[in-house]
């Protein structure tokens, strides 16, 4: 029963929650800026970070950085088909149901307003194709680590 009290409590520990960014509490934006600084350039800059665990248990820390100049003179219709998969309510479900644990197409499959078994594969060689997915192997799906925290940031841009 100690054991089972001790587990419990280190669970109710973890759950804490997220603590909120105040106004000039904006530690990675000021060490972007530092970092820009350093280059002795007058350029801008973009950074978006996350440290990310999973309904699975799994756990993704990721970080990016890019100058502006670079993002400004890219060929941003490059981007489309990566922003144009995520553009459907089905996909989007698609890869909230892989990153909550359900990997297989069947998995999908059972729940309700998903489409046909056709649908669904039509949906999961989009998301493949624009690498929001990949499939390891029997016919499993998940989200590429390289990708969790970037669809997280890309939903809660969103949300603002």
């Amino acid at each position: 029963m100690a054991d089972l009290e001790r587990r419990l409590t280190a669970l109710e520990a973890a759950d804490r929650p997220v603590p909120r960014v105040q106004e000039g509490d904006l530690w990675a934006l000021e060490g972007l800026k530092t970092q820009l600084a350093e280059l002795g350039a007058d350029v801008g800059g973009v950074l978006f970070t996350g440290s990310v665990r999973l309904p699975t248990g799994e756990q993704y820390a990721w970080q990016h950085g890019a100058l502006t100049e670079g993002l400004l003179d890219a060929d941003w219709a490059e981007s489309a088909e990566v922003f144009a998969a995520l553009g459907h309510p089905v996909r989007l479900r698609l890869l909230r149901e892989v990153l909550g644990g359900r990997r297989t197409a069947a998995e999908l499959a059972e729940l309700d307003g998903m489409g046909t078994t056709g649908q669904i594969y039509h949906h999961l060689r989009q998301l493949t194709g624009a690498g929001w997915l990949h499939t390891t192997g029997r016919g499993r799906h998940e989200v590429p680590p390289g990708r969790v925290v970037p669809l997280l940031v890309a939903l809660s841009t969103a949300r603002n």
